[in-house]
């Protein structure tokens, strides 16, 4: 199944809206990775909120998704996590270590706007560069 990636000015939407096999989320990485080249992106936000369970190959491929996006030059915000998903990936030692997560939409597209602002002015500066 194909997750559609929605541009939204500087940042790519990733709305997953079903359970996806490894090779779907294999795609999605490989999809997002590539996109945010092309569109020259500055964020991309992936929404979890239809998910009700994300298992250790989901989330390791979603952390190293994460990772790949960073080297290209953009920022991953997680958001839309359900409660129960967020309690067993507890329960069961996984984690999203240096992903930034958000509560929803919204607040995802505030995150990477506060983050590309700052990382902006540390350009306009000559400054280094927080990440």
């Amino acid at each position: 199944m194909e997750v559609p990636i929605l541009k939204q000015g500087a940042y790519l939407i990733a709305s997953i809206q079903s359970a996806l096999s490894d090779s779907d989320l294999a795609q999605l990485r490989d999809a997002l990775v590539e996109r945010v080249g092309r569109s020259r992106s500055k964020g991309v936000i992936i929404d979890l909120t239809a998910l009700d369970i994300l298992d250790s190959f989901a989330t390791r491929t979603l952390r190293d998704t994460a990772h790949m996006i960073r080297l290209r030059g953009a920022e991953t915000v997680i958001v839309g996590m359900q409660p129960e998903v967020a309690f067993t990936m507890v329960q069961l030692g996984l984690s999203l270590p240096e992903i930034a997560t958000a509560l929803d939409l919204e607040e995802g597209l505030a995150y990477l706007g506060r983050k590309t602002r700052k990382k902006d002015q540390g350009r306009v500066r000559g400054g280094p560069v927080e990440t």
